[in-house]
């Protein structure tokens, strides 16, 4: 005879169950990632709430980048952004109107020339989106690659001040572009019906810059290998004179929890000391997000121009890191999107080359020569499915990347981290303002470099 369930011989489980404690996970959360941001950067005490980083003063022109008015598949240079080339840097008038309505859109595909080596320069082009190669005849027969121009960049512009030459090298469009031309016989019709115009050309081809080091410096006057007792060159140290100042970005929230859960479903969990982890744990996702994306101090926005490089062919190769490190000196660290880091592996398995592995803050992650190559999710990936990658060098001592944050403002539970009680409302529910502060400053240019469309 088979014995059935319909007459148990012993106490079931469902039924034991409502005599013992059920062992519990505290509360999980699925978007919290490595944020190695966060880990990496040195975080520099901010007393005053603002920041100023003060540099020796440098001697720049024109080395921004142009920004284009695009209406469906029409393109126009913004007058004012013309002066970002050095001709015209620091002119103000009409004129800059004039000249970009004079500006011809042109459309090229890839391979195809803009400007071919040793002829006649005769027009300024400006690029409003692509990349384009520049190209020129090497030594020994096969092409020497002499870098890439993309989205804001121009050439030609010193036929504008000067005499128009012949071009020194090749332009050839690697992607689908699209170009403003500006030709230097229209250039010149406005320059003979502008008096100020021409004034301003004539002291742009003759200027009167000090003396600058490599790195666009003031110069530092010095002697050495000198004997006997020759006159000594004075000099002096210049710094900016509105040096940029950072102010402590926050991100806030306020938390709320009824005053009958915190009483009387405390235990074994305190739920008000768990809420406030999780929401701590959102605030520092935010926190990442921020230092990289957001207009005014994040990463992706406040690396110098001279500082952002761009593909050779598309996909992030080994040629395309190395570049982006030898940009700087002591670079430290190597920040991508997951999806970024797999395609470097792609290419290098391509070529046979398998990154090292290497140990930063107790864990193992992938390296390229010796810097660890980090994840970081919060780098963003474009519709056209391109990303970026940055170099960072890091620390005060270094003249690199720090964070910026506050120790021991009221109510703290994390450093710059606080939770504020705001009372207890009609409902009976308990309100908690939860902030952070922070912030992030370059203190020098090459302290922070962008390999950017990156192809994934």
């Amino acid at each position: 005879m088979t014995t059935t369930d319909t007459n148990p011989t012993s106490l079931a489980t469902a039924a034991a169950r409502q005599l013992a404690t059920t062992t519990k996970t505290p509360p999980q959360m699925q978007s919290i990632s490595s944020r190695w941001l966060l880990k990496i950067l040195p975080w520099v005490q901010v007393s005053a709430g603002t920041y100023r980083v003060n540099r020796r003063l440098c001697h720049t022109l024109g080395n921004g980048r142009m920004e284009f008015l695009v209406t469906g598949r029409e393109a126009r240079v913004i007058p004012a952004e013309l002066t970002e080339m050095p001709a015209l840097s620091g002119f103000e008038g009409d004129e800059l109107a004039a000249l970009a309505d004079r500006c011809v859109q042109r459309e090229y595909s890839p391979g195809e020339l803009l400007a071919e080596q040793n002829q006649p320069v005769e027009e300024v082009l400006l690029i409003v989106h692509g990349k384009v190669g520049k190209v020129a005849a090497g030594a020994y027969d096969a092409e020497s690659d002499l870098g890439r121009l993309a989205d804001g960049a121009w050439a030609g512009d010193h036929a504008l001040a000067t005499e128009a030459g012949t071009w020194d090298h090749s332009l050839r469009a690697l992607t689908r572009c699209t170009v403003l031309a500006l030709p230097l016989g229209e250039f010149r019709t406005v320059v003979d019906g502008s008096p100020a115009l021409r004034e301003h050309l004539d002291r742009r081809s003759r200027p009167a810059i000090p003396k600058q080091n490599k790195r666009g410096e003031a110069e530092i006057e010095l002697a050495s290998g000198h004997d006997g007792e020759p006159v000594l060159p004075g000099t002096f140290v210049d710094y900016e004179i509105a040096p940029r100042e950072y102010e402590l970005s926050v991100a806030q929230t306020v938390l709320r929890v009824h005053s009958r859960v915190a009483d009387l479903y405390n235990e074994p969990m305190d739920q008000v000391a768990e809420q406030l982890r999780l929401t701590v744990e959102a605030l520092r996702e935010r926190q990442e997000h921020e230092l990289l994306n957001n207009r005014d101090f994040g990463l992706l926005h406040n690396a110098d121009p001279r500082q952002r490089l761009h593909t050779r062919t598309g996909p992030p190769t080994p040629d395309d890191l190395d570049e982006l490190i030898s940009r700087r000196r002591k670079t430290q660290f190597l920040l991508a999107h997951p999806r970024a880091i797999a395609a470097i592996g792609q290419e290098c398995t391509a070529r046979g080359l398998y990154p090292g592995e290497t140990e930063s803050h107790g864990s193992t992650v992938r390296a390229w020569r010796g810097i660890p190559l980090l994840p970081c999710s919060k780098i963003p990936i474009t519709p056209e499915n391109t990303t970026s990658v940055l170099a960072l060098r890091v620390g005060e001592e270094n003249q690199g990347v720090v964070g910026l944050h506050q120790r021991g403002i009221p109510d703290e539970l994390e450093p710059s981290l606080n939770a504020r009680f705001m009372g207890v409302n009609d409902q009976a529910v308990i309100s908690y303002l939860v902030s952070a502060y922070f912030s992030a400053a370059v203190l020098v240019p090459d302290a922070l470099g962008i390999l950017e469309d990156v192809q994934l």
